[in-house]
């Protein structure tokens, strides 16, 4: 089983940046797609962002398309979310997944996930 410890939330002010990290252990990365998700207070949770084991695909929501980039680094077992012209709509929890069934791709059969960290934009 993987174990997965995200990091790099914060308080930012809209238009600003962030780096999103997730740290994985207890298995590699290497043979699993990785995704971002985030919820809202009173939302439901929210598909984000995936990359495939290679880094060679990547899929966007629409609300963050062009603004944030997933990417990962095998060799560190750890994933990125660059997050760019933040808005404050983008206000939420984080969490990072590990996917264990591919053919799911890109949105579902994510089996592992992390703890979350804190994002918020202000005005």
């Amino acid at each position: 089983q993987v174990q997965l410890v995200e990091s790099g939330g914060g308080l930012v002010q809209a238009g600003g940046s962030l780096r999103l990290s997730c740290a994985a252990s207890g298995r590699s990365i290497s043979s699993y797609a990785m995704g971002w998700f985030r919820q809202a207070p009173g939302k439901e949770r929210e598909f984000v962002a995936a990359v495939t084991w290679s880094g060679d695909q990547t899929f966007y929501a629409d609300s963050v398309k062009g603004r944030f980039t997933i990417s990962r680094d095998n060799a560190k077992d750890t994933v990125y979310l660059q997050m760019n012209s933040l808005k404050p709509e983008d206000t939420a929890v984080y969490y990072c997944a590990a996917q264990g069934d591919f053919t799911d791709w890109p949105r579902g059969g994510f089996d592992y996930w992390g703890q979350g960290t804190q994002v918020t934009v202000s005005s």
